[in-house]
């Protein structure tokens, strides 16, 4: 790992304070970003950020903001130019999920996950985008990068207001590449399938709880024998290379792409 590979890079995380989000958070440090850890959990995503800056290479600071709400992400954006001089890449990574049957869909489950998955992905990328436009061009590409998931690609009938979300974060990927390349931003993301995070760990008591499985863990056994060329399930570590790649040099030349890291479900 080059600790310098992405030195200079002002990079503000959503959902940032566990999971997918914290573990890149730290690994980009580790590689010479500065990072805003945005997150409703302000404890934790200030334990993160005390973890980074303890380590000495990169710097963290940590925002409380709900994402659905316009003003938190502007809020945020201002707080990662405040501390850092100015943005260079914002990771939209804040998510949620909660199964239901198609036919048990109702409108509260469907704005609940609506609003956290794509609304604020559309807001965030909204107001990174405005103060990139602001800074004016450099000679490298500004970054974007969204999180977008396996759901995006399969039907899955459990989750079916999930897929919805994501096929959405697919959408804003391809649509914000097109709006935005005029001002030198790029737009990619990438899709996991099962992380084992809080996320994964919540929905699978909840996929007992709607009568889908029968007991805890069995989810997990179930994609990796049916549905993984990789017969294990990940974790954020597995994941956070592909998201400094996106962040680094390394991707410049890419945008409108969501790379898919799910242990090749896609394939089938």
């Amino acid at each position: 790992m080059d600790p310098e590979r992405l030195k200079g890079k002002n990079i503000l995380i959503t959902g940032a304070a566990k999971g997918m989000g914290a573990a890149n958070a730290r690994h980009f440090a580790e590689q010479g970003a500065n990072v805003c850890i945005g997150d409703i959990d302000i404890d934790e995503a200030e334990k993160v950020a005390g973890e980074i800056n303890a380590r000495g290479n990169g710097q963290a600071i940590a925002v409380k903001m709900d994402v659905t709400r316009r003003e938190d992400n502007a809020a945020a954006v201002a707080a990662t130019v405040d501390a850092f001089g100015e943005i260079n890449v914002g990771l939209f990574n804040a998510g949620l999920n909660k199964p239901r049957f198609f036919m048990d869909i109702d409108e509260d489950n469907w704005d609940m996950i609506m609003n956290v998955n794509t609304k604020a992905m559309w807001l965030g990328m909204q107001e990174t985008a405005r103060q990139m436009i602001d800074q004016g061009k450099r000679d490298y590409p500004y970054k974007i990068i969204n999180v977008g998931s396996i759901a995006s690609r399969k039907p899955l009938v459990d989750v079916t207001v999930y897929c919805t979300s994501k096929y959405g974060c697919l959408a804003l990927t391809h649509c914000g590449a097109v709006a935005l390349a005029e001002h030198n931003i790029t737009v990619n993301g990438y899709a996991p399938g099962v992380v084992v995070t809080p996320l994964w760990e919540q929905l699978d008591k909840d996929l007992i709880d709607i009568g889908f499985k029968e007991r805890e863990g069995q989810a997990y056994e179930d994609i990796v024998r049916d549905q993984l060329q990789i017969k294990r399930v990940s974790y954020p570590d597995d994941v956070r290379g592909t998201a400094a790649f996106l962040a680094s040099p390394d991707s410049d030349y890419m945008t409108g792409q969501m790379i898919h890291i799910d242990g090749g479900w896609c394939i089938q």
